[in-house]
């Protein structure tokens, strides 16, 4: 019956751990997709709307938040499974990997958008 399941590789290790523990993992997956959007709604709507921002500083913060939107999901994935793999065999949970890069990218985009503003626009 877990064979079917996907992935096999981590349903076929261990045994079913308690459901609510299971949930609570999915949940955070989700959550993580969830921050994963809102990156890549942050750098589309940072080089779509016409901010008083110097334009190279812009573009980098926006590029930024694209390519944290979207290692966010992947690296969320393997964060599933590893944590999904620990409950089955009754191992400690493995640290997050996205957190600090993410903490790290978000306040690199608020410096650059910091100093974008405080620079503005060329030719202003």
């Amino acid at each position: 019956m877990t064979a079917s399941r996907f992935p096999r590789w981590v349903y076929t290790e261990g045994g079913e751990p308690d459901p609510r523990f299971t949930l609570a993992n999915e949940r955070t997956f989700l959550a993580w997709i969830r921050t994963a959007l809102a990156l890549i709604a942050g750098g589309v709507a940072l080089e779509a709307l016409s901010l008083p921002i110097q334009p190279g500083l812009r573009l980098v913060a926006s590029i930024l938040l694209l390519v944290l939107g979207l290692v966010s999901p992947l690296l969320a994935w393997f964060g599933w499974a590893a944590s999904e793999r620990a409950l089955r065999c009754g191992r400690p949970l493995p640290s997050s990997r996205l957190g600090l890069l993410l903490a790290v990218g978000v306040a690199a985009v608020g410096v650059l958008v910091l100093v974008g503003v405080l620079v503005g626009p060329v030719g202003r």
